[in-house]
């Protein structure tokens, strides 16, 4: 059984000294319950990109 994101719940950006990290929380479909995690943004918009269409994007980028 593959685990699949269900929803973005929340949005947070990490700040480091020279740069910042867009992050979003994820609630999962699991077997054991809904399980909650923070992905990178990036990285996950790229895998799931049909999860970024319910939610209005935190930033505007235009690359």
């Amino acid at each position: 059984f593959m685990e699949e994101p269900e929803e973005i719940v929340d949005r947070e950006v990490k700040r480091l000294k020279q740069s910042q990290i867009p992050l979003v929380k994820v609630r999962w479909n699991s077997k054991r319950g809904p399980e909650f995690t923070w992905e990178c943004e990036d990285q996950f918009r790229k895998k799931y990109p049909h999860l970024f269409g319910k939610t209005a994007p935190s930033s505007s980028n235009t690359s």
